[in-house]
């Protein structure tokens, strides 16, 4: 009787033993379960791309002060036109129109004259490869940038002086300012070289400009 008591109370503990770990492995499954996926809550924003035009054409007009060796100071005049080959070169068509002074020889002498009025116009006309050396930007305040460019320039043309057609060199340097993407805003200096034998010797005629002026892109 006694050993049969035994009997069921052992086998009562074994069930309680087991039950017990039943249900420690469930929260031990339940504790090392993965945590849910917390989905982030991110506002989209709208981004608006750079509206820049792609033309490669700029056409304008500018004005300055042409130095002509030996006649003086002169306002010149004149129109531009360029092709952007890349973003580093580009090619210009530029011509120039100026009416020049007497030479210091003439306003001494009183009489003598070695121009007529219609030779003393100065034209000239170039073809020149242009190089952008330093594009960048100019900060006008905190919210405004403008596009910038200083480009070397260099070529050759035809100036009409003194009664004759001269093969004329040129070099120079400009800066480009862009307020507007289709709109820029030049400065320029350029020398024009050229051949001249006008008061008795020839001689190398070295004549600078300088101007400013705008241009449209196309």
């Amino acid at each position: 009787m006694e050993s049969r008591v035994l009997f069921l109370l052992l086998v009562q503990a074994v069930t309680l033993v087991g039950l017990t770990g039943c249900g420690r492995d469930r929260l031990v499954a339940e504790d090392t379960g993965q945590p849910p996926v917390i989905e982030p809550d991110v506002a989209r924003r709208d981004i608006e791309t750079a509206k820049i035009d792609t033309e490669d054409f700029e056409v304008g007009i500018f004005a300055g002060e042409l130095s002509v060796e030996d006649f003086g100071v002169n306002t010149v005049a004149g129109a531009r036109f360029a092709y952007h080959i890349t973003e580093k070169y580009f090619l210009e068509v530029a011509g120039g129109r100026t009416e020049t002074e007497k030479t210091s020889f003439e306003r001494l002498s009183g009489a003598a004259q070695l121009l007529t009025d219609s030779e003393r116009e100065y034209t000239y006309y170039n073809l020149s490869l242009g190089y952008n050396l330093f594009p960048g930007e100019t900060f006008i305040g905190k919210n405004h940038a403008l596009n910038t460019a200083t480009y070397l320039i260099g070529g050759v043309g035809k100036t009409t002086f003194a009664g004759d057609d001269r093969f004329t060199l040129n070099i120079g340097m400009g800066m480009r300012l862009m307020p507007l993407d289709w709109l820029a805003v030049h400065a320029d200096v350029r020398d024009h070289i050229f051949d001249i034998d006008l008061l008795g010797e020839q001689k190398t005629s070295h004549n600078l400009e300088l101007n400013v002026g705008v241009t449209f892109f196309f």
